[in-house]
């Protein structure tokens, strides 16, 4: 299969606006779950889940928190300007940025922009009684905006170095739910749209796979000694992106930032490269690391930066079977874990632009929970692929049986 020339409207179904659920449940865990288990369809709650899942198993969450990213700044004109961050630009590493101190940077995408022909944004904003002024200037380069792709550059600073860039997100900025919701943030939504293990700040989209899990299904978890692991990768509003090109050749991915740790690819070692993953985001990153295994087998002294995965690597790649090279998954994650060993580092941070698509041969993961995901989108793509292109049977199912679509929506666990 030429995975580049798949035609995105084969991947089309009517989705009617009253199936996507605009909120939450009272219960996280008292959604529906549809059970796909080797091409078998049944029902469950989510509450059930542990009871379908293997005992003495590796599962993979994404901790990463969702930001309060858009902000809005009222010019003297009264035209409000929206800045929606997007991507760290200086400091650029996240925990940095957070901690940052009078000021900082961000690529941000800008609403209203025709507005802001230049000059200095401001904003004022209370914390602990006192009121500050958050500064936003967009950059140029001569005359010309300073960004990247459809985002701009824009310099943040405040008059007070006592309070942290987190502290002003706080007090200044609104957390993003996604556009298809159709309606304004909510107060209930800053606790309903993060998962209750988010711990690592910087994604502008939650990992929505996991805002099912409570504690009582955790706990559930592990009394089937089934080994918990976390890795992060923030989610951009890429993620969101339609394919708009009539072949996914045409679709550009955007870059995510993972960071894994050397206790997750050791207990990726210990259970033989086999994993259970929670939402596409842990799909993403644990498929991505087979894939910077493979350029540090030639190259062992490649940095971060060049184990950063493109978007068409994995097809692109000779293969030996399923594997690139003859190179195992087991061989794969060893030298990323040996990297990290001879570079005394206890974590890698790099960054991936993979596209899961029909064609494409999973290496780690052999179990997925996630979400109803959008008509023509890659994370359907992503399903496709898992499932050997059962994705409609599945889908046709859901719509049938009343499940909830999107987001907040329901969830489904696959067994291919």
């Amino acid at each position: 299969m030429d995975t580049k020339q798949i035609k995105i409207s084969d991947y089309q179904y009517n989705l009617p606006d009253e199936r996507i659920a605009k909120f939450p449940l009272a219960q996280r865990d008292h959604s529906k779950l549809l059970v796909y288990n080797k091409g078998e369809i049944s029902e469950a709650h989510f509450f059930d889940l542990p009871s379908f899942l293997p005992q003495c198993s590796l599962m993979v969450y994404n901790n990463t928190r969702v930001i309060q990213a858009r902000m809005h700044f009222r010019k003297e004109t009264g035209a409000l300007i929206e800045v929606f961050l997007m991507e760290p630009a200086n400091p650029v590493d996240y925990e940095r940025m957070f901690q940052a101190k009078s000021h900082c940077s961000w690529f941000c995408m800008i609403g209203n922009l025709k507005k802001w022909k230049g000059g200095a944004l401001k904003c004022n904003f209370e914390i602990s009684g006192q009121t500050f002024t958050l500064i936003a200037e967009r950059r140029e380069d001569g005359e010309q905006p300073f960004g990247k792709g459809t985002n701009y550059w824009v310099d943040f600073s405040w008059d007070n170095e006592q309070i942290n860039f987190a502290d002003i997100l706080e007090a200044v900025g609104e957390l993003p739910i996604p556009p298809y919701l159709n309606r304004k943030t909510e107060e209930n939504d800053k606790i309903s749209y993060q998962t209750i293990y988010s711990k690592i700040k910087g994604s502008v989209a939650a990992p929505t796979a996991g805002l099912h899990f409570t504690n009582e299904v955790l706990q559930a978890i592990k009394q089937r000694d089934i080994v918990e692991e976390e890795v992060t990768l923030h989610v951009g509003a890429g993620t969101f992106k339609p394919v708009k090109s009539e072949s996914i050749n045409g679709h550009e991915m955007h870059t995510e930032y993972i960071v894994v740790h050397r206790h997750t690819l050791e207990n990726l070692l210990r259970f033989h490269c086999v994993a259970i993953a929670v939402g596409t985001t842990s799909v993403r990153t644990l498929e991505s690391l087979y894939y910077m295994g493979v350029k540090l087998a030639s190259n062992p002294e490649a940095t971060e930066e060049m184990l950063h995965v493109t978007q068409w690597e994995p097809y692109e790649a000779e293969r030996n079977g399923m594997f690139v090279n003859g190179i195992s998954a087991e061989q794969a994650i060893y030298n990323v874990l040996d990297w990290l060993n001879r570079n005394g580092l206890e974590a890698l941070h790099s960054s991936t632009q993979i596209i899961i698509a029909p064609g494409y041969q999973y290496k780690i993961v052999k179990i997925l929970i996630t979400n109803f995901h959008q008509p023509q989108s890659t994370l359907l793509l992503l399903v496709s692929a898992f499932v050997h292109g059962e994705w409609r049977k599945i889908y046709d199912y859901a719509l049938a049986h009343n499940f909830r679509f999107l987001s907040y929506g329901d969830s489904s666990l696959l067994i291919p």
